[in-house]
């Protein structure tokens, strides 16, 4: 029986798992790249083989963060579309949260997934949470009478990724939130909304 410093030994496993995975999250932000386990291992103060006995692999370390990191960032979109002063307001807030969590570096463990080798698993892996981010959206759209809602979650999608990628060229992320906003503002306002920029996204 392992020593453990827990209650019991699913609490001291699941405590392992947090601080590993809290370490692995450390070192992304900091360095930009994937983290390799012996790394995530020092990091959480942990023995060398600790890891191996959580993650198999880089990838599967990646894909825990990925999930770990998935309803955080979904409970901050819903949270912040639910704050909107307008239905129709949800749908700038649904595309400034999402800028806004690039920007804090959540969008890093993504990023980093995509560096790996391509594999079926990871593409469908990254399609489901694709659609599930967007879906919020998606929703925001019928509710307010907008003609093909899928379609036009695509286009929007489409202005995130590029704010994204600004990001990722090291804009500010204040004057890209100010563009997105100039784009999405005018569909808004049509619609019956405020079209202005959420005072924190």
């Amino acid at each position: 029986m392992p020593r453990i410093s827990e209650p019991t030994l699913a609490q001291h496993r699941a405590a392992r798992e947090r601080a590993l995975l809290d370490a692995a999250h450390e070192l992304l932000l900091e360095t930009g790249e994937a983290p390799t386990l012996p790394q995530v291992a020092a990091r959480a103060g942990l023995a060398r083989t600790s890891v191996y006995q959580y993650f198999d692999s880089k990838a599967d370390l990646l894909q825990a963060m990925v999930r770990d990191v998935f309803p955080r960032w979904t409970e901050r979109v819903t949270s912040a579309m639910a704050s909107a002063p307008t239905a129709p307001d949800r749908i700038l807030a649904y595309a400034a949260a999402n800028v806004q969590l690039v920007a804090d570096g959540s969008h890093a463990v993504g990023a980093a997934l995509a560096s790996l080798a391509p594999g079926e698993e990871l593409d469908e892996q990254a399609a489901r949470l694709h659609d599930a981010i967007r879906e919020p959206l998606v929703t925001a759209l019928e509710e307010v009478g907008v003609e093909g809602p899928g379609e036009v979650a695509e286009l929007i999608g489409a202005l995130v990724h590029g704010a994204t990628r600004m990001l990722e060229a090291g804009a500010d992320h204040e004057p890209v939130l100010h563009r997105l906003g100039v784009i999405l503002a005018p569909l808004v306002r049509e619609l019956g909304g405020t079209g202005q920029l959420p005072t924190e996204a």
